[in-house]
């Protein structure tokens, strides 16, 4: 049983890595999506054509999350050109890593405000819709950073422990209307970022990793599509950790 088909789903920072891997297993269920990029519009107009594809309907659109304003707008302009909104992906995220004797008020604030307030503000934009037609399916992509503490990620892992917050206390406020809200959680995943690295630490990131690899930007979008299916529907407020066993307390 297919419980997206024909849904509209609004994806943040869906042009690249974990976000592409997301849109696409979306549109391969028969949803129509909607996303946001930041700068990568090439990107972006690559994978809107890969959507259509699929014989669904897309739209991307670059806003900036950080900005509760546009974020309205945009949501306001989902609204007038396909009806309504079903799902919400928050993943759209950014690091800054520097030890924290070291770290810029600019770097803290950055990651806040997109890797936090950013999902306040498109949440915030969204859950009425949700409570009016008493359905809607949040999920955050959080990371193992805000469970266990990374050294050099003091912003990035107090936004995402402050996601995981966010996840429980919304998921209890709207259990009631029929919107779920739950979240994920990867470890070290092959996206951009993990290729910026060195041979050398690459390794030393294996060794960390009970699997010994990476996982990949697919393997976080499966996650995803378990919490749409129908053997999650009564999942709420949960953090599915999905490291490769990085963080096993």
């Amino acid at each position: 049983m297919n419980l997206i088909k024909g849904k509209v789903a609004i994806v943040t920072g869906g042009s690249r890595g974990i976000g592409r891997a997301i849109c696409l297993m979306l549109a391969g269920q028969g949803c129509h999506v909607v996303f946001n990029y930041a700068k990568n519009k090439e990107a972006a107009s690559a994978l809107e054509k890969e959507i259509k594809a699929l014989g669904v309907k897309v739209k991307a659109s670059q806003v900036d999350i950080k900005d509760f304003d546009k974020v309205k707008e945009w949501i306001e302009s989902i609204k007038k050109e396909f009806g309504t909104f079903h799902l919400l992906i928050n993943n759209a995220g950014i690091i800054a890593d520097k030890a924290l004797m070291l770290m810029a008020q600019e770097d803290w604030q950055n990651v806040i405000d997109t890797n936090l307030t950013g999902v306040f503000n498109i949440t915030r934009c969204c859950i009425t819709t949700f409570l009016k037609q008493k359905e809607g399916n949040v999920i955050n992509v959080s990371s193992v950073s805000g469970k266990i503490g990374l050294p050099g990620q003091v912003n990035y892992s107090a936004s995402k422990g402050g996601l995981d917050a966010f996840t429980k206390a919304l998921a209890k406020e709207v259990a009631a209307y029929n919107v779920r809200v739950n979240s994920v959680a990867p470890g070290f995943i092959e996206t951009d970022i993990l290729k910026e690295f060195s041979s050398e630490e690459r390794e030393k990131i294996n060794k960390l990793i009970p699997m010994g690899r990476a996982g990949t930007p697919e393997d976080v979008a499966g996650c995803v599509k378990f919490l749409l299916s129908p053997e999650a529907q009564y999942i709420i407020g949960e953090n599915i950790q999905m490291d490769g066993g990085l963080a096993i307390r």
